[in-house]
């Protein structure tokens, strides 16, 4: 058994990958040729904005994100510590600091109601992280942003194809990250990411800053980075997207199998708690248990791989280590979760082996 399995995924359609592959490599325009703007428009109409600025990866969105925000030296950042190091690491790439506030006990997510508090004069963006496939708190989040002045962006890394409140993930704020890793619910064969926005001049800001700040050919208005994404990555990921959709349906349905059986089977673990407003993409599915080790051995002994998704939260991580902020939740989340096998192509007969193995 797989913990993701991307070979059934590329069975189905190994032909128009090959295919792509080979357009690609017939007209030889490696770095941002015609399939970047074609999976750009496709991913904008699909999201719902006016703009999407693919990039060389999810890490590098967010980067590319703030720097089109003129985040830099001395200005901080809200977002929360319960996610991957790329969303501290690029704020203080940036020279900025990240500021950790803690998150939503059920869903994972930075709690909202605790933002506030923590903005000061030198807040200069909020920046949520959609975990696990669901979109945080948005709506007030953007209201705390909106009478404070600042910018939203959502690192939406594993959320891509959820919704919040009927919108799409990447739709909902000033700017939208996504990533195209290989593990991620699209994604590609290889590193890439995207930018969303609705806003006219951040989108143009952002596609200067991913070609070295170069508004025309060898002219450079500003700072930027080799932020380009490679037509091969585009490619595959236009022959993925066509089964996008079913797949966001197929993990739904496997999420909430999972859900109905482990609650059966094993009401003491905590299941995932989806809100009402959200549908997830469950890019991971995490339960909270009490015996973690434990589990995570029994379910070894007999083939089933297990993750933990993230076990040292932003502000233990030594690059970004600080005292300075209450965040027990997180710190008592981490020692509590792990990741069951999830992808569109799970059986049934092998989620029944799993939730059997785990009594």
């Amino acid at each position: 058994m797989q913990f993701i399995d991307l070979q059934t995924q590329q069975e189905k359609i190994r032909d128009k990958i090959e295919q792509r592959i080979k357009t690609v490599l017939d007209h030889g325009k490696y770095i941002m040729g015609p399939e970047v703007s074609e999976l750009e428009e496709v991913l904008a109409n699909f999201v719902g904005v006016k703009h999407c600025i693919g990039v060389s990866s999810g890490t590098d969105a967010l980067l590319i994100a703030m720097m089109a925000l003129e985040i830099g030296p001395g200005d901080e950042v809200i977002t929360s510590p319960f996610t991957f190091i790329a969303t501290g690491e690029m704020i203080a790439l940036l020279g900025a600091r990240p500021v950790f506030v803690d998150i939503d006990p059920k869903t994972y997510n930075i709690d909202p109601q605790k933002i506030e508090q923590a903005i000061t004069n030198k807040t200069k963006a909020i920046m949520p992280v959609s975990l696990y496939g669901q979109c945080a708190d948005i709506d007030e989040i953007n209201l705390i942003a909106e009478n404070y002045q600042i910018p939203v962006i959502e690192d939406g890394a594993q959320s891509l194809g959820a919704t919040y409140k009927g919108k799409q993930s990447c739709s909902l704020t000033t700017i939208g990250c996504t990533s195209f890793f290989p593990f991620k619910p699209l994604g590609g064969y290889g590193d890439s990411g995207a930018c969303f926005t609705n806003d006219e001049h951040l989108a143009k800001l952002m596609r200067e800053i991913r070609v070295h700040g170069q508004d025309k050919r060898y002219h450079h208005s500003r700072i930027g980075i080799n932020g380009r994404m490679d037509t091969l990555q585009a490619a595959i990921v236009l022959a993925k997207f066509e089964l996008f959709s079913d797949e966001v349906k197929k993990r739904n349905i496997i999420g909430e199998r999972y859900t109905e059986l482990i609650s059966e089977n094993s009401p003491s673990i905590t299941t995932p708690y989806i809100k009402d407003v959200n549908t997830s993409v469950y890019a991971q599915y995490t339960l909270q248990v009490k015996n973690r080790n434990q589990l995570i051995e029994q379910l070894k002994k007999v083939s089933i791989p297990t993750a933990v998704h993230y076990p040292i939260p932003l502000n233990q991580q030594p690059a970004l280590e600080t005292q300075e902020f209450d965040l027990s939740i997180s710190e008592k989340v981490l020692n509590q979760v792990m990741s069951l096998p999830m992808h569109p192509y799970l059986t049934e007969d092998e989620q029944q082996k799993i939730i059997m193995a785990m009594a």
